[in-house]
């Protein structure tokens, strides 16, 4: 039991009303600062950052040069989009079937590709029978080859000796330099064995095929300042002996050894009169593989000096050679007789008939 102490006649307040359950929660929770308070605050902590010293504004240096404008790229042109047609239908699919079904008709052959093929297999054909052909003319040219072989061989004797000796031989373009040349002959020696016209030494190399006999010649040119004698070896060796002394006077250069040149003809009464072998300025030897025959030639002067430097053909003729045989064309003199005096040789074995057996 409570009693009041409030004086008598005061009016009783009215009882308070009963507190909902929401207010009841809200009196449980902390409370929550006003916007002032958390201004404030904010303030309070701004104060104690130190911002440091503050820095006069600086004002930015204008650009010397101008900022150059940025070229305008032009826009390339719109691709037009593609044509899109109406969808094509779809077929149906074929019915599978265990029968054959027709056959693909085969397209018609074109009548370029048809004559094409034609001509390739005529060239073929051609080919193989021209590469029969040149394999029967090569087993044919033996034959050939040996004819000639074996009439070359008798020719000392079955021809006029202006056959194989002319009265007058011109060489164009067999001088030096490329000049023209032209040698008349004085002499000619009767034909004879090799013993008393050749060198022992020279006899002895050509021992291998024998000396059946020996014709000789000799010139004088145009200016009758040089002389020349050209002689013909023929010998008794069939061609296998005669490739074999070929061969050995490429390898071991003999046609160059001043000990192995050929013996002149003087002449009596004429410009080669005084042509020994003291005189012998130049030479030239060769063995022939086509017909039993050795091609020789030697010139000098025709003053009858003597020659203690004699130069073989090759090297008197030869690019940038020297010396009095060279500058005065002796090399030139040798070679050009003995090489119009071999092609007659060959062209008149070639014409000749061929021997009965």
């Amino acid at each position: 039991m409570t009693t009041d102490a409030r004086p008598p006649g005061t009016p009783q307040p009215p009882p308070p009303a009963p507190e909902s359950e929401p207010a009841q929660k809200s009196a449980s929770l902390p409370r929550q600062p006003a916007p002032e308070d958390a201004a404030d605050r904010l303030r309070s902590a701004l104060d104690l950052v130190d911002p440091g010293p503050v820095l006069p504004n600086t004002p930015i240096p204008p650009r010397s040069s101008p900022i150059p404008p940025v070229p305008s790229v032009p826009r390339p042109p719109e691709i037009p989009p593609l044509p899109v047609g109406p969808p094509k239908p779809l077929l149906p699919p074929e019915p599978l079937s265990d029968e054959p079904g027709p056959l693909r008709p085969v397209p018609a052959r074109r009548p370029g590709r048809v004559a094409a093929a034609a001509i390739c297999v005529v060239l073929g054909a051609g080919l193989i029978g021209g590469a029969a052909a040149g394999t029967w003319l090569d087993g044919d040219s033996e034959p050939a080859v040996r004819s000639n072989f074996t009439a070359a061989r008798d020719l000392w004797h079955s021809v006029p000796v202006d056959t194989l000796f002319p009265p007058t031989i011109r060489g164009n373009g067999a001088g030096p330099g490329g000049a023209d040349r032209e040698w008349t002959r004085v002499g000619v020696a009767p034909d004879g064995d090799c013993a008393g016209a050749l060198d022992p030494l020279l006899l002895k190399v050509l021992e291998p095929v024998g000396c059946a006999r020996l014709v000789r010649a000799t010139y004088t040119d145009a200016t009758a300042s040089s002389v020349i004698t050209v002689g013909l070896v023929f010998t008794r060796a069939e061609p296998a002996a005669m490739t074999d002394l070929a061969n050995r006077f490429t390898t071991e250069k003999l046609a160059d050894r001043s000990d192995l040149m050929p013996r002149a003809y003087p002449v009596k009464n004429s410009d080669a009169a005084a042509f020994g072998d003291q005189q012998r300025a130049s030479w030239t030897v060769r063995v022939l593989t086509d017909a039993p025959v050795v091609v020789t030639a030697v010139s000098g002067f025709a003053d009858g000096r003597r020659i203690d430097a004699p130069q073989s053909a090759e090297q008197a003729t030869a690019d940038g050679a020297s010396g009095p045989v060279a500058e005065a064309g002796l090399g030139h003199d040798a070679k050009g007789i003995a090489d119009n005096v071999e092609r007659g040789l060959r062209k008149k074995a070639a014409a000749s008939p061929e021997p009965a057996s």
